[in-house]
C-alpha cells in the first residue's frame, strides 16, 4: 500500500518540525483493528501491528521509538534507539536528529512539543491521570534540562475525547477538585450525578500555566468519528473486545 494512503494531521504552529498525528487510515489491519493499528498491546496480530509501525517510520522518515506507557508523569530522555528492554514512561524527549518519537493513544491526549530553537523536540501520552499528575509539566522540565526554554515552547494536543462523549462519575470529579478547586470549571452537568470532563481544555490550561509559549488542540474527537479514530470508550460502550491504538510522531 502506498504511503499516500496514510492519513496525517498536522498543525500549522509545529511548521518545520517533521510531526504528524496518524488516523486509522492507510494500515493493513483489519476486523475491528482495521486501519492503522500500532498498538503492540492490543491482541491484533504482531506481524501486521509491525507492518503499521514500519509504514510510520517510513513516513517520518527515521527509526520510531516508543516507550511502555503506564499512565504516569515520567519521561524518558532519548539519545538513540533502545538498547535491550524498553522504559516505562509516558513522555519522551530529544535533541538528537532523526530519532521519531511516537505516543499511542484511544482517547487519552498525544502531546507534541518543540523548541526549534533549541533544537528540542518532545512527546506525550496524556491522559487523565497523567496530566493531573503532571506529565505534561515534567515533559517540560526535561526539554529544559536539554536546553529548551519555555516561552519558545509550542505544544499541540491531538485527537483526544471530547467533553460531550466524556462522560464520568462523582469519585472522578472529587480527584481532580479536591486538590484543586479551580479544577471545577472542566466539569459541566451531565445525567443525574454524571459529570462531562473537558480533557483538552484540562490539558491546555496545565500548558499555559506552565509558561509555554503557545498550546493548541487539533479540535478532532477520537470519540465521534469512527471512521478516522480509535476509541477505548466507544469500544467499552459497543462492548467489543479489544480496540486498536493510534500513534502521534515528532522528529527533528
Amino acid at each position: 500500500m502506498p504511503l499516500s494512503a496514510l492519513e496525517i494531521l498536522t498543525s500549522d504552529a509545529l511548521e518545520g518540525v517533521a510531526h504528524g498525528f496518524f488516523t486509522r487510515k492507510g494500515g493493513a489491519s483489519s476486523g475491528i483493528f482495521a486501519g492503522l493499528n500500532c498498538g503492540t498491546g492490543s491482541s491484533d496480530l504482531a506481524e501486521v501491528v509491525q507492518i503499521n509501525r514500519a509504514r510510520v517510520a517510513e513516513a517520518m522518515g527515521g527509526p520510531l521509538i516508543t516507550v511502555h506507557q503506564v499512565h504516569s508523569p515520567d519521561v524518558a530522555t532519548i539519545t538513540g534507539p533502545h538498547q535491550g528492554s524498553v522504559p516505562e514512561a509516558d513522555a519522551m524527549v530529544t535533541a538528537t536528529p532523526g530519532l521519531v518519537l511516537g505516543i499511542l493513544t484511544a482517547d487519552c491526549q498525544p502531546v507534541l512539543f518543540a523548541d526549534r530553537a533549541a533544537g528540542v523536540v518532545g512527546a506525550a501520552h496524556a491522559g487523565w491521570r497523567g496530566t493531573r499528575d503532571g506529565v505534561l509539566e515534567a515533559t517540560l522540565e526535561a526539554m529544559e534540562a536539554l536546553g529548551a526554554r519555555r516561552p519558545d515552547i509550542t505544544a499541540v494536543i491531538g485527537p483526544t475525547i471530547s467533553q460531550a462523549a466524556y462522560e464520568v462519575g462523582p469519585e472522578f470529579v472529587y480527584a481532580f477538585t479536591d486538590d484543586d478547586r479551580e479544577a471545577a470549571r472542566f466539569f459541566a452537568q451531565g445525567k443525574d450525578d454524571r459529570a462531562l470532563f473537558d480533557l483538552p481544555a484540562y490539558a491546555l490550561w496545565r500548558l499555559r500555566a506552565a509558561g509555554v509559549g503557545h498550546a493548541e488542540w487539533t479540535r478532532h474527537c477520537t470519540y465521534r468519528d469512527p471512521a478516522r479514530f480509535y476509541s477505548y470508550r466507544r469500544t467499552t460502550h459497543a462492548a467489543e473486545a479489544d480496540y486498536g491504538r493510534l500513534i502521534s510522531c515528532i522528529r527533528l
